[in-house]
């Protein structure tokens, strides 16, 4: 895989993460379901275990203000495998703190986030 790829790859990864952090997106399941794979697994901050229903449950409730949107911030990605991207950032979601990891694949419709995991910090 050249650079370039891997940088495409890399941005791809990062684009479809801030869309889910997008309140818009977030507000739309239609909008989540064309990012989240359909195997799609995440151990949250919280510890719960998450699948692609139970973030659409969350995420049409309003999850994220658009008067306070996740800043995220040192956020990068390295290509792990042709088609599989490996992104690292850290979030502040309303003072809710937490380094937050995702795996990303491409699939015949485009990336989407295979699993996530976030783990709280002070």
């Amino acid at each position: 895989m050249a650079g370039d790829e891997r940088e495409q790859a890399v941005q791809a990864a990062i684009d479809g993460e801030l869309r889910l952090l997008d309140p818009e997106v977030r507000a739309v399941p239609a909008r989540v379901l064309e990012l989240l794979d359909p195997e799609f697994i995440e151990f949250g901050a919280s510890g719960r275990r998450w699948d692609v229903e139970s973030v659409l449950a969350v995420t049409s409730g309003g999850s994220v203000s658009a008067e306070s949107p996740v800043k995220v911030s040192e956020m990068s990605g390295v290509v792990l495998a042709p088609g599989v991207v490996h992104l690292t950032y850290f979030a502040d979601n309303q003072g809710r703190r937490a380094w937050r990891s995702s795996l990303w694949r491409l699939t015949e419709t485009g990336w989407r986030m295979y699993f996530h995991q976030g783990t709280l910090t002070s």
